[in-house]
């Protein structure tokens, strides 16, 4: 009975260590961070269907992947970046930082700012 007991306390031992290894290397949570301390990263998932989400001195954008409808399905073709808040104290440059980073990732896809970015870029 008492091995019995020993073993259930190892295994919950070692589930509960890997549940702290894995919430430590969630992405999600390297986002937060990354928004904390204003700094820059993208979190991708590999499906391409889905939506990253990017952070930039404290802002959080989200970019709409669409892809190819031709032959090329693999392909995003283009991005639609909107942020999640008013986004203030950014100037050109760092919007073309953003732009430059994004297409390291899709060097195909055409990058289109949502309003009010797109009104402030073409100014």
């Amino acid at each position: 009975m008492i091995w019995l007991l020993r073993f259930i306390l190892l295994f919950l031992l070692c589930f509960i260590v890997y549940l702290g290894i894995k919430s430590f290397f969630n992405s999600s949570r390297k986002l937060k961070i990354a928004r904390k301390h204003h700094r820059f990263y993208l979190q991708d998932n590999e499906d391409i269907r889905k939506n990253f989400f990017l952070t930039y001195k404290g802002i959080m954008f989200i970019g709409e992947k669409y892809i190819g409808a031709n032959e090329n399905r693999s392909d995003v073709l283009t991005i639609f970046i909107s942020p999640q808040q008013t986004v203030t104290g950014l100037i050109k440059d760092d919007f073309a930082y953003l732009t430059e980073k994004i297409r390291e990732k899709y060097p195909n896809a055409e990058i289109h700012w949502k309003s009010p970015i797109q009104e402030f870029l073409q100014t």
